[in-house]
């Protein structure tokens, strides 16, 4: 989507937002408002990128941006990544993948399956961009999209296992094309 249209889809993306996370309505418009932030940011970036899966209406989305490895981009990412990656993002093959919203049914059932809803808007962003490696931060205490992610091909990074975890509030995962 050019931001043009995500701007003029921005009601239909903060309800699959709202949808897609959990809890209930109060959570809901607390969090959509943040995600809507967060999405009009990202969007700023060079290369940004906004994929959306419909039927009847929209059923999910993926979003992210290429990055380099100069620039402001790795904002939380500070002392997480390794050398290995900064190569990557020097080179311009290294993804962030900022969100990955699908039904809650997309997370539980056939997870490992090539053709689940997730596992495609994600190696499709990969592909459009020609990236060897996507990379994103999950909030440390958030184990169900952990869970998620980790079922649909991420891993932790290395020398990252839930026992050596670097100290932070983000957990840092990362997909490999």
């Amino acid at each position: 989507m050019t931001r043009r249209q995500i701007e003029d889809h921005l009601q239909e993306l903060g309800d699959l937002y709202a949808e897609t996370s959990g809890g209930g309505p109060w959570v809901w418009n607390q969090a959509r408002s943040a995600f809507l932030r967060r999405l009009a940011a990202d969007a700023r970036r060079p290369g940004f990128e906004l994929l959306i899966a419909e039927t009847t209406e929209l059923t999910g989305c993926a979003y992210g941006f290429p990055v380099r490895g100069d620039g402001p981009w790795w904002e939380g990412f500070d002392g997480y990544l390794p050398g290995r990656l900064l190569r990557l993002a020097a080179s311009g093959r290294l993804f962030v993948i900022s969100g990955i919203h699908v039904p809650s049914r997309v997370r539980r059932q056939n997870q490992d399956r090539a053709w689940n809803l997730a596992r495609r808007l994600q190696k499709r962003l990969l592909t459009d961009h020609g990236a060897a490696v996507a990379v994103t931060l999950v909030k440390r205490s958030d184990h169900r999209t952990v869970e998620a992610l980790r079922s649909w091909g991420w891993r932790y990074i290395e020398g990252d296992t839930p026992r050596t975890a670097p100290l932070g509030p983000f957990r840092v995962l990362v997909l490999e094309t």
